[in-house]
């Protein structure tokens, strides 16, 4: 299946490929911070690609300082945060331009009208889920942060808050001589580290977690192979559904 980058008709808006570098930024800032692929703008929404490496909001110390809302900021001044990725995932995030547009998809948000998938590499070859003739498996494990090993997640049957995920085999592969599968996923509800530590319950941790995965795994690849691969979300102006997609780059 191909995925290309889409940017869907809505008034005023136009696709602008384009790099979004901070001003002044010397060599090796550039190389902790990638360029940013900027998917879609208009006067109330930001859609870009993060890359993997690069925090979605300021974190601790000066390397915290290289985050995407801080990028974004020196071009936008209005741009606001509506949601994260881990700093060790890629893919397709949307920021708002001034609070009102923060407001209306920060309330998108938690109504779950928007919709997200992602794609990953998973470590062994999982077969699909039989009992669901849509390909379609759910993983519904409560999870709550694991406080003594920050910044992890775990699973906790008594007091963890109900999490959900959906996932759909794509292909079985191999990456350097062992097996992985690519899944497409889609979070239902959006915990901390959910499709990482569903993954790892499943007994299929993804390749490359620095946080979840065991050493073996964490050979195969430079980074963590998952990114947010589709975004579909209502336009906080018009109400009209946006649609993005991202290819993995792996």
């Amino acid at each position: 299946m191909s995925v290309t980058s889409r940017v869907p008709e809505a008034a005023g808006a136009a696709e602008r490929p384009a790099c979004l570098d901070p001003p002044g930024a010397e060599a090796a800032d550039t190389a902790a911070s990638p360029p940013l692929r900027v998917h879609y703008e208009d006067a109330s929404v930001l859609v870009l690609d993060k890359p993997a490496g690069l925090l979605s909001v300021p974190g601790r110390g000066p390397e915290g300082l290289r985050a995407l809302s801080v990028h974004a900021a020196q071009r936008w001044p209005d741009a606001l945060v509506v949601h994260r990725l881990d700093m060790a995932t890629s893919g397709l995030i949307v920021l708002a331009r001034g609070p009102t547009a923060q407001r209306h998809l920060s309330h998108a948000f938690a109504q779950r009208a928007v919709h997200k998938r992602y794609e990953a590499l998973v470590s062994g070859h999982l077969s699909a889920p039989s009992e669901h003739d849509d390909g379609w498996g759910l993983i519904d494990l409560p999870l709550i942060p694991d406080w003594p090993n920050r910044p992890k997640s775990r699973v906790d049957f008594e007091v963890g808050k109900p999490s959900r995920t959906r996932w759909q085999v794509r292909a079985h592969e191999w990456l350097r001589g062992q097996p992985v599968t690519r899944l497409r996923l889609e979070p239902i509800t959006g915990r901390s580290h959910q499709l990482r530590v569903h993954l790892l319950a499943l007994g299929h941790p993804i390749v490359g977690d620095a946080l979840y995965a065991p050493p073996d795994l964490l050979g195969l690849a430079p980074r963590l192979l998952l990114h947010a691969t589709e975004l579909d979300f209502p336009h906080p102006e018009s109400g009209k559904r946006l649609r993005f997609t991202s290819r993995p780059p792996f």
